[in-house]
């Protein structure tokens, strides 16, 4: 049985910006980078960090205007899921990291797909839970986005903002859990993100990156194109209590993706890392393990076989 690793705190400075992040496991392990969703920060990954840091270095850093990370103004920072991008790359050079494993959940999906497709051969394997990259298995909880997409007027958008609130933020995490569910979730995920989103400028920038949203569904074909080409391994697991990212989501990635390993967890929604924490972990911990030792063999083969060539 392993021992819970310790989580460092540390910050570094990208392109003038002091960015927040967690740190736990052995500096020379293989990395797991882990981009966070809406309306958390690297928080989100506190149990998942220190159950794994035993074996692996798990990186998770908080988005500009999330977290404990900076918050540039609107006119000095791209809030899109491509400026997240740019960070998340400038971070992976800043800290010397040119291999992962990539976990793909809520915003982190479409921030790190957009990343992976720039340099795919940095990613040793994906951990997909609750990240779309299919429209057609979008749920019903985005009909009022698509709406907004459509017809962007005022009314729509102060809908949008109503989202932004505390009881807002307690929804969206709390979701379509089931009742005995509900309970294992966490208050501090939407009350620490409502500290700061309650300022002005802040909800400003989450209602901005709810349209932005569109953006990143058009970019669905490309992302798919990735994963089909590229064909990382892959472990999925989901929660299919999710009004947003149902069951169907989850079995779409086998078009593209045919020889990933997927886990529907029955009573399971969203924030999954939270409620089904040691099912979650276990199921990593054995892909993981997997990857790296199938990882090993193909490059001692690899050199095994250049050293034959000569």
């Amino acid at each position: 049985m392993s021992t819970l690793a310790p989580i460092a705190h540390r910050a570094v400075a990208i392109d003038g910006l002091e960015i927040f992040y967690r740190e736990a496991g052995p500096p020379d392990a293989p990395v797991v980078l882990l981009p966070h969703g809406y309306p958390s920060s690297s928080f989100q990954y506190r149990g998942f960090m220190a159950a794994l840091g035993d074996r692996w270095r798990l990186v998770a850093p908080d988005y500009p205007a999330f977290g404990y990370s900076a918050q540039p103004p609107r006119e000095e920072f791209d809030y899109t899921f491509t400026g997240y991008a740019d960070v998340l790359d400038a971070f992976l050079a800043k800290l010397a990291i040119d291999r992962f494993a990539l976990y793909l959940f809520d915003y982190g999906s479409q921030v790190g797909l957009q990343l992976a497709m720039r340099r795919p051969e940095r990613v040793a394997a994906l951990v997909i839970q609750n990240g779309d990259a299919y429209e057609h298995t979008l749920g019903p909880k985005y009909e009022l986005l698509r709406r907004y997409w459509a017809t962007p007027t005022p009314r729509l958008r102060a809908r949008l903002e109503d989202a932004v609130t505390e009881s807002g933020l307690r929804e969206e995490v709390l979701g379509e859990v089931p009742p005995h569910v509900v309970e294992r979730i966490s208050p501090d995920l939407w009350r620490q993100a409502w500290v700061r989103m309650c300022e002005p400028e802040n909800r400003a920038i989450m209602v901005d990156l709810f349209a932005q949203i569109q953006d990143s569904v058009a970019l669905f074909p490309d992302y798919q194109a990735y994963l089909r080409e590229h064909r990382p391994p892959t472990l999925i697991v989901w929660g299919p209590h999710d009004g947003y990212m149902p069951a169907e989501a989850a079995h779409a990635y086998l078009a593209d993706l045919p020889d990933a390993e997927l886990h529907v967890l029955p009573d399971a929604g969203h924030w999954l890392i939270e409620t089904h924490l040691g099912e979650l972990v276990r199921l990593t911990r054995d892909f993981l393990a997997r990857v790296h030792v199938e990882g090993a063999q193909r490059a001692a083969r690899s050199q095994w076989e250049a050293s034959t060539a000569q």
